[in-house]
């Protein structure tokens, strides 16, 4: 089996995300990204470069959520591919499509909410303290060694127990 890989952006948002509806209904967010960029140097130092930019666009109910969660100057990395297009100005140009998008983890500090308001978790009943105590002494006694039997010489020697 393969590992389904797509490509990858990552970067910091240079626009207030606009949102926006097809022609169809579908919902459709539009955010203008840079890319930081730096040269290395023979010292071993980083030059900062000007950042480089791109559009970056969404579809559906990602777009809606990533109206929702981001802003300008978030840091994020998105999956999705990369299209070409023809403006309406006759000139072709890149974009990058996202299927899925996060705040950068590595830059960006947040709180995780892990509730699901959309769907409800199966909820199961949880063991009592007391069985799960039980299951744990007896697990214990199932993988204690046995007891050493003394033989009629003196010698304690191990009874052979097949499992």
């Amino acid at each position: 089996m393969s590992i389904r890989t797509k490509q990858s952006l990552a970067g910091f948002v240079a626009t207030d995300p606009e949102l926006t509806f097809t022609s169809n209904g579908d919902a459709r967010v539009y955010m203008r990204v840079g890319q930081p960029q730096a040269r290395f140097e023979q010292d071993g130092t980083f030059t900062q470069l000007d950042p480089e930019f791109t559009d970056l666009v969404m579809f559906r109910k990602s777009a809606e959520l990533a109206h929702e969660q981001f802003r300008k100057g978030d840091n994020f990395i998105a999956e999705g591919e990369t299209r070409t297009y023809t403006g309406d100005d006759g000139v072709e140009r890149e974009q990058f499509v996202a299927s899925r998008i996060g705040h950068d983890n590595n830059i960006t500090r947040y709180t995780v909410d892990r509730g699901a308001p959309e769907r409800e978790t199966p909820q199961r009943e949880a063991p009592s303290r007391e069985r799960v105590q039980q299951q744990l002494a007896q697990r214990e006694a199932d993988l204690a060694p046995e007891p050493p039997v003394a033989t009629g010489t003196g010698s304690v020697e191990r009874e052979a127990i097949a499992r």
